[in-house]
């Protein structure tokens, strides 16, 4: 079997608009637009309905004024209705060439929608696709319910197809609208055609109700469709249309007979912009798009690919633009750590390795996530322990409460003498201090002055992040400095603290 070259058309801004509550401005259809067509290198892209609102008139006329000048015309399509023309002068003033007109793929949507006969139809149809020629106008046909007429009514779908073979029409386009077919039905349905028809075009056009969208296109495409439709993201109504990513994927690793021209390292950026426009947040497990699909959380895993890729395969995140992370939590070993200090392009001797591991674990027991951007900052605050372990903060009661001061309550132990001690403050790292001042104080010991107190957050963290309390101390002799680290700022500058009770100690 000799390779076969497929359309990908792309219905983000149309199909996958229909998501609930998603709406693009001009602006952004525009930018998605020429990412679609300039980088990801899609065949075609549909980008609107006709006749929908002003607004969606001024945007289809920013695309085809850009299409034109840069010579994706042919390539942007505009769904139409048999509507007596209307759609036809919509398209001439958004600028548009190419219509894929809705009309009814079973007899049932025909007999209770429409109301019209088979005849009746048709024949508007073909007014439609002349009056659309005369204009300058490409018809291409969208079979709607296509699915269910197969099921229920093909003769109407042959007496359909019979009729379209006889029309001035590019493609006809094939949607399982409900999302409803199987794999079986998807390539026994299109084969049937295929083989009645090979030499008209045919688009399929599937859906993802039962999570079947992917491997529904995979078996239209085994039976011989020409064009496959697609959204970003898997954007459409319900739930949704089948995925580009997954199904660019699938086609490259699975179907050596098929040829498309997509560039795939170009789908994690076109799907994080589309996330960005629409607020529709891609699923963290989302095949090939996901943040968390090229990351390794355990540290077996991460050793493995130190020991030829053992946990490697053909889905390589290079593929798409993306690199492979290596998850730092309570499963981490020491492997996985490596693989971070690499990328930051750090070393630890084993002894030192073997203390952050052990930092890490006791964080991610606290449901901690720890990103790599942390490891710095954790292991300036297990390396900084030069000392001898004198003094150990035990336990804490931090209380803050509308109309009251601030107070704590307080177990140290210092030198194997242990101390409970309340006090209240302005704040609850203040009352905290005024409790340890209070028990230093019975041990006619003088704490160093607080003199600057900065907190600060690795890059690109959340509110979830590990905090870093720096605190600058100065007593009779110099200035020194102690670091805390946790995901609570004052728990953060509790553990600077106890370090310098520790150094003063010594």
């Amino acid at each position: 079997m000799g390779v076969k070259r497929i359309e990908i058309m792309d219905t983000t801004l149309r199909d996958g608009e229909q998501t609930s509550s998603v709406s693009f401005s001009a602006s952004e259809k525009l930018t998605i637009a020429k990412l679609l067509l300039e980088e990801l290198k899609v065949d075609r892209i549909e980008i609107a309905s006709a006749r929908v609102s002003e607004g969606e008139l001024q945007a289809v006329k920013d695309v085809t004024e850009w299409a034109l000048e840069n010579g994706y015309l042919n390539s942007v399509e505009v769904l139409t209705f048999v509507d007596k023309g209307v759609s036809i002068k919509w398209m001439q003033e958004a600028g548009a060439k190419v219509q894929n007109l809705l009309t009814k793929g079973s007899l049932n949507h025909l007999t209770h929608q429409l109301k019209k006969t088979p005849n009746q139809h048709f024949k508007e149809i073909k007014e439609n696709i002349v009056s659309a020629k005369k204009n300058g106008i490409e018809t291409n046909v969208y079979l709607e319910d296509w699915s269910n007429g197969m099921r229920n009514s093909k003769d109407y779908v042959y007496e359909f197809l019979a009729f379209l073979s006889t029309q001035n029409v590019a493609r006809i386009m094939l949607p399982d609208t409900l999302g409803v077919l199987t794999t079986r039905e998807s390539y026994d349905f299109i084969k049937e055609i295929k083989d009645t028809y090979p030499d008209l075009h045919f688009d399929f056009h599937a859906h993802n109700d039962y999570d079947l969208g992917v491997s529904n296109a995979m078996e239209g495409l085994r039976a011989g469709a020409d064009g496959l439709h697609l959204t970003v993201n898997g954007m459409g109504e319900r739930a949704g249309n089948a995925p580009m990513s997954s199904t660019i994927a699938v086609i490259n690793d699975f179907m050596p007979n098929i040829k498309i021209g997509v560039n795939e390292k170009m789908l994690y950026t076109v799907s994080k912009l589309v996330e960005n426009f629409s607020g529709v947040m891609i699923p963290a497990n989302k095949p090939i798009i996901g943040a968390n699909v090229f990351t390794q959380t355990a540290g077996i895993h991460a050793d493995g690919d130190n020991k030829n890729n053992l946990y490697f395969s053909d889905l390589m995140p290079e593929r798409f633009g993306r690199t492979r992370q290596y998850a730092l939590g309570k499963s981490s070993g020491k492997a996985n750590i490596q693989k971070n200090l690499q990328q930051l392009g750090l070393q630890l001797d084993d002894e030192d390795l073997k203390k952050v591991t052990e930092r890490i674990i006791e964080l991610g027991d606290k449901k901690q996530v720890v990103t790599k951007e942390d490891l710095p900052y954790i292991i300036s605050d297990v390396l900084d322990r030069t000392y001898e372990e004198k003094v150990k903060v035990n336990s804490y009661v931090l209380t803050h409460s509308k109309g009251l001061k601030p107070s704590t309550t307080v177990s140290i132990t210092i030198e194997d003498e242990t101390f409970e001690v309340s006090a209240q403050g302005d704040g609850q790292f203040d009352a905290f201090m005024n409790a340890i001042k209070s028990v230093f104080k019975r041990k006619k010991m003088i704490l160093p002055n607080l003199i600057d107190y900065a907190v600060r957050i690795p890059p690109g963290s959340n509110s979830d992040a590990l905090c870093e309390t720096i605190i600058t101390w100065k007593n009779t002799e110099k200035e020194f400095k102690t670091r805390g680290l946790d995901s609570d700022q004052t728990v953060s500058a509790i553990k600077a603290t106890e370090k310098m009770l520790n150094i003063i100690i010594n």
